[in-house]
């Protein structure tokens, strides 16, 4: 009996040393402090989430306001590289960022293991098409249409979801190119989250939301796996930011629907 005993205390030991290990090198938030920077990586592609100012070419939107009120909060500041949407979480993974904040919802990391933020905002995916289109009103009508939708993103894998519906899902490497193929007829509509839709459609009234939202993507900020602090760190201060009003002020400057 005595040596089972020691057994079992034996494994305890070994499973709470190996806890405290995990804990002790989980400098991900002291890096941060450290640097006093907090890297973001995004692809600056997707008003009103992220884009780049035509006049001035700086960053702007709303994930840009977001990541330097979080990083205020924590102490630092943000600062933001800009890189191709396909190549953020291969560039997580290498270390070339300590967080993704650029409109990403859980299913659009392709069940990289990373680790996600709280989620910051519900994105509904909505059906675009011409304002003089007549025939397509909803979910119902898309069978046997083309619809484009940009690779990479949640509407492409709802698009996959219900590929049995299309005549032909068209894919772009970013929306403006599908909207443009919308607009000259090459395809019959464009799944798009609804935020996008709307800056697209004050942009260029040509377009018109049929129907009501096909699903509603969770959108999360992305860390790498295992460092838990700097989440822990960064949900932190993102419900201080919801506290105090600043994430309602930058909703209502970038997202609002008025």
């Amino acid at each position: 009996m005595g040596f089972y005993r020691c057994v079992v205390l034996g494994l305890a030991v070994l499973l709470v040393a190996g806890v405290a290990g995990n804990a002790l090198s989980d400098d991900s938030g002291k890096k941060v402090l450290d640097r006093g920077a907090l890297v973001v990586g995004l692809c600056a592609q997707y008003p009103p989430f992220e884009s780049r100012n035509e006049k001035t070419g700086n960053l702007e939107g709303f994930d840009i306001d977001l990541g330097k009120a979080l990083a205020e909060k924590m102490g630092v500041e943000a600062r933001f590289m800009d890189a191709e949407w396909q190549g953020l979480l291969g560039g997580l993974k290498k270390g070339d960022y300590d967080i993704l904040i650029t409109c990403m919802s859980k299913s659009e990391t392709r069940g990289e293991n990373v680790n996600f933020s709280d989620v910051y905002y519900k994105l509904p995916d909505v059906i675009v098409v011409r304002k003089d289109e007549k025939a397509i009103r909803g979910k119902a009508d898309l069978k046997g249409r083309s619809v484009g939708v940009q690779l990479g993103s949640a509407s492409e894998l709802l698009a996959d979801a219900m590929k049995d519906v299309f005549k032909e899902i068209k894919r772009y490497n970013y929306n403006p190119e599908a909207f443009t193929d919308l607009k000259f007829k090459r395809i019959d509509a464009v799944l798009v989250g609804y935020a996008y839709a709307v800056n697209q459609m004050k942009a260029d009234p040509s377009y018109k939301v049929a129907g009501e939202p096909l699903s509603e993507a969770e959108v999360v900020m992305v860390l790498p796996r295992g460092a838990d602090d700097l989440t822990s760190r960064v949900n932190a201060a993102l419900g201080k930011i919801r506290e105090d009003g600043t994430y309602r002020t930058i909703y209502d400057r970038w997202l609002k629907v008025d």
